[in-house]
């Protein structure tokens, strides 16, 4: 089926150099050499340089970030301990839900941590990464997606083992609930997506109304650039501080080898080197490395190909969305990034 684009004029002069490259990655996605491409959006020194919009999706789509969202969770995280909500990433979870019993269960459970459920080693009997036991599926045919991963069963001491899971970020749907004394939709929307002026999207949430922060958030592209763009300038959005610098630092400072990980590695790129992939508090990081330098990426990213990419070297974001759920071709856009937007020379 023949692509359809959707191209939205950008005024803000760029060099030649980065013009052609541009063009060679329309081409190169318009030719299908990068299937199912949704947008491709970059943000440098302040300016959107690029942005546009492939097979039928324009401007004003929303789209699934899926689990890029997790990083958004992270964030309002921050928020809640900044104001004071949330005393420390190092508090027990289980003081969040002094009624719930299934904290009786098992005493492992109740050393389990905020910075722990963050850092996807809660200790709980799930692991997606790679699909040995997706707990998800089983979880969205509950009534209560927060009770449902509270009551999960132990298999590790928490802080021992990474072990991707959904149902971690779920917890901190309920965590923020329960400090605020909103739900988190509220939360959100009252102090992250108005300071950012994001008002356009949609929220998926559970029959006991818990939002969903582990994915299945549909917003517009664009408005995943300025998360970037506040990530990018250490929590700030034009002019205004709305997370502060020591989260966004302790955040996004991944530490945590993913055994085997690397997203260049699973774009078999050929103008990128694979390095070993980290994981902070619901955010990646990555070095991409090429003949003309290094670079670390700070991103959040989704089943799919949902990506927010933040180089702070370069004072770069870039933002894709794809529809290669499930595919290991979604890593693609990290190819995309080395080949036709990271500098030629």
């Amino acid at each position: 089926m023949k692509l359809i684009i959707s191209l939205l004029l950008v005024t803000i002069s760029i060099s030649s150099s980065a013009q052609q490259r541009f063009a060679q990655m329309e081409q190169a996605i318009t030719d299908g050499i990068y299937p199912k491409v949704h947008s491709v959006l970059v943000f440098q020194n302040g300016k959107t340089i690029y942005e546009r919009y492939f097979n039928g999706y324009r401007r004003d789509s929303l789209h699934d970030t899926r689990s890029s969202f997790k990083s958004i969770t992270s964030l309002l995280v921050g928020i809640a301990i900044d104001k004071g909500l949330i005393k420390n990433v190092d508090q027990k979870v289980c003081a969040f839900f002094p009624q719930d019993t299934a904290f009786n269960s098992d005493p492992l459970k109740r050393q389990m941590t905020i910075r722990n459920v963050l850092e996807m080693r809660t200790g709980l009997d799930c692991e997606e990464w790679n699909n040995t036991h997706d707990c998800e599926s089983e979880m969205e045919n509950a009534s209560d997606w927060v009770k449902f991963s509270l009551a999960l069963p132990m298999k590790n001491a928490p802080g021992a083992v990474w072990a991707y899971t959904s149902c971690a970020s779920m917890i901190l749907s309920g965590i923020i609930e329960k400090a605020s004394g909103m739900s988190v939709m509220r939360f959100a929307k009252d102090h992250l997506f108005s300071e950012l002026d994001i008002t356009n999207y949609k929220w998926t949430i559970d029959p006991s109304g818990h939002g969903m922060t582990a994915g299945s958030f549909y917003i517009r592209p664009e408005d995943m650039l300025k998360v970037g763009e506040m990530v990018l300038n250490r929590g700030e959005f034009r002019g205004k501080q709305i997370v502060s610098r020591e989260w966004i630092r302790e955040s996004t400072r991944a530490e945590i080898l993913i055994p085997e990980g690397s997203f260049v590695k699973t774009s078999r790129s050929t103008a990128a080197m694979p390095q070993p992939a980290y994981y902070g508090y619901q955010w990646y990081n990555e070095v991409i490395k090429t003949q003309t330098g290094s670079y670390t990426m700070v991103f959040a990213s989704g089943n799919g190909g949902q990506y927010i990419i933040i180089i702070k070297q370069l004072q770069l974001v870039v933002v894709f969305t794809q529809g290669n759920f499930g595919s290991r071709v979604a890593k693609q856009a990290f190819d995309i990034l080395a080949k036709f937007i990271l500098p030629s020379k």
